[in-house]
């Protein structure tokens, strides 16, 4: 019998979500989600976070028309960490990359440019 999972926010609210490409598996991005982003994720099956520095909700992709589209929301073991397994349309990192994860530790760039942000982001 399945039930519902309880997610264990943090003392600010927060959970910490991975997003992965539903077609290559390759780890895009890392964001937070509050109870209300998790709410309006599964509510329109589009990706919600909370943005820590400006202090708001915000769907990825508001502004650059670069969306996540929901296939699976998975939760680890403890409840607190969630995988957004998500069809990305766009590069899913706001510098123009496919992915956040774009360089090495050494700054070798391994990603792919996919957009030029400056088009993007007037």
């Amino acid at each position: 019998m399945d039930t519902e999972v309880e997610l264990a926010f943090d003392e600010h609210d927060l959970l910490p979500a991975i997003a992965q490409d539903t077609a290559t598996g390759e780890v895009l991005m890392l964001a937070y989600v509050t109870p209300e982003a998790v709410a309006r994720t599964r509510e329109t099956g589009l990706a919600h976070y909370y943005s820590r520095s400006r202090e708001e909700l915000w769907q990825k992709g508001g502004s650059s028309g670069h969306t996540q589209a929901i296939e699976e929301i998975r939760v680890d073991c403890d409840g607190d960490t969630l995988l957004y397994v998500v069809e990305q349309t766009g590069g899913a990192c706001h510098t123009g990359y496919e992915s956040c994860f774009y360089r090495t530790l050494d700054g070798e760039v391994v990603g792919e440019r996919v957009f030029d942000p400056d088009d993007v982001y007037e």
